[in-house]
């Protein structure tokens, strides 16, 4: 009777416990301007605040506003980066280039 009951637990807690690890595993998004890069890591700022790091991988992926690669990549581009949330230094997985935003009091 307790090693039906030990495995009916098991089986109920295991499925739950799959699932926190692989919501671990999906990628977070943070969105800003580049405030610094270099070949190895770039800056973002997203202007309430936060300034994040993110490293670059062999793998990382660019695309949009006519920019495929790292090195296209500038100070002040806007971008949106995607990360994994266990990642220690963050990485970026993806950067989105995004079309040019007005700051506020640019108008003046």
């Amino acid at each position: 009777m307790r090693k039906l009951s030990l495995i009916l637990v098991l089986a109920l807690l295991l499925p739950a416990f799959g699932a926190s690890i692989a919501s671990a595993q999906s990628y977070r998004e943070f969105s800003g301007k580049i405030d610094k890069i270099n070949k190895k890591k770039m800056i973002v700022d997203n202007r309430m605040g936060d300034k994040v790091t993110f490293e670059r991988l062999k793998s990382t992926e660019v695309s949009g506003q006519e920019k495929a690669k790292w090195k296209d990549l500038k100070k002040n581009d806007w971008v949106t980066v995607s990360w994994k949330m266990m990642d220690k230094p963050r990485k970026a997985y993806k950067v989105d280039v995004l079309p040019p935003k007005e700051e506020a009091g640019d108008d003046l």
